[in-house]
């Protein structure tokens, strides 16, 4: 069962056709709200547990060509939630072609929230973005990832190679990694940080641990985006990302015990890993160790920062995308 909401009233839809069975009232998770953009839509895809994720959908433009468009799924990172891949990329895909469909993990957003302390674990935020395609999706998609929702992915594609997990795990188009954490986790970039980069160390863990990026206008930009977006912007985004986040994404120490990710030899689809030169949380080298893990050479895009999808020259890592889809695609 997927959910649509359409102004102040929450319509039941079938997943497989969307088609209106009812209506009824839903609260609203996020006191700041993100408005849709022309051609978007709010749908809930409801879990086996009952709960149920907020799905921002924006279909593709019909294109007069033999040529194949994936479908593209769409997995955010802690602080953020399905709204950060509307604001730029769910319109410039769409208007390629491609049916777009960016998912908010559980405990984020307008999703539900587990009754637990933290959202989830890799296993189950990678066993949600399973459902919603095995019960949504057609045909299979390509899924992107940033931050750690990139790290969600590579677990994801790991179950691929398992004989018991492979079957509830649909299969994939490609996969594309946006200044996503590494398969060994973040704390090697930690520990590079505070020997090498002491004062960025402070700093990031000020900023994300700490919290500090909801406060700190400048701390915010410098985290997240480049010195020259406008303080209006990186306000309202900061708003949103302070609304975004009712609970952890993850149980960090819990995390890191599980990690790294096992490794997928032969993987049988393209992998784009993406970096941004101006990331200020994954460095090069954490972009590079993701490149080797799976055997491909690292793209980093310059003069953009890490939240690659949101800053002021977004639609250059929208292009390498999509650069990248044209090519894997033929």
């Amino acid at each position: 069962m997927a959910i649509c909401v359409s102004g102040s009233h929450t319509l039941f839809v079938n997943s497989s056709n969307l088609k209106t069975v009812a209506v009824l009232s839903r609260e609203k998770k996020m006191r700041v709200q993100y408005d849709l953009k022309q051609g978007q839509s709010r749908n809930f895809h409801e879990l086996p547990s009952g709960l149920s994720m907020e799905v921002i959908v924006q279909k593709g433009a019909k294109k007069n060509t033999n040529f194949e468009y994936p479908p593209l799924v769409f997995v955010h990172g802690s602080y953020h939630a399905a709204w950060c891949w509307a604001e730029h990329w769910l319109p410039f895909f769409s208007s390629s072609g491609h049916d777009c469909y960016a998912i908010s993990l559980l405990g984020q957003g307008e999703s539900d929230s587990p009754p637990d302390s933290v959202a989830g674990t890799l296993q189950t935020h990678a066993r949600d973005v399973a459902d919603f395609i095995c019960r949504n999706i057609g045909s299979p998609p390509v899924l992107v990832g940033h931050s750690f929702g990139g790290l969600i992915i590579q677990y994801y594609i790991s179950n691929l190679g398992s004989d018991e997990l492979k079957d509830l795990y649909p299969k994939l188009k490609g996969a594309v990694l946006v200044c996503s954490v590494p398969p060994s986790g973040n704390s090697g970039i930690v520990w590079r940080y505070i020997f090498s980069k002491p004062i960025v160390a402070f700093k990031v863990t000020r900023s994300l641990a700490a919290k500090a990026f909801q406060t700190s206008l400048s701390l915010c930009r410098e985290t997240f985006f480049s010195a020259t977006m406008e303080d209006h912007v990186v306000r309202r985004y900061q708003e949103l990302m302070k609304e975004s986040s009712r609970m952890p994404l993850f149980d960090l120490r819990k995390l890191n015990a599980s990690l790294p990710v096992p490794s997928v030899p032969n993987c049988p689809f393209e992998i784009l890993v993406l970096g941004a030169k101006d990331d200020f949380i994954v460095d090069a080298e954490g972009l590079k160790e993701t490149a080797k893990f799976y055997g491909v050479p690292p793209v980093c895009v310059d003069a953009i920062a890490h939240d690659m999808m949101l800053d002021v020259s977004w639609e250059k890592g929208a292009e390498v995308i999509f650069s990248w889809l044209n090519g894997s695609e033929k």
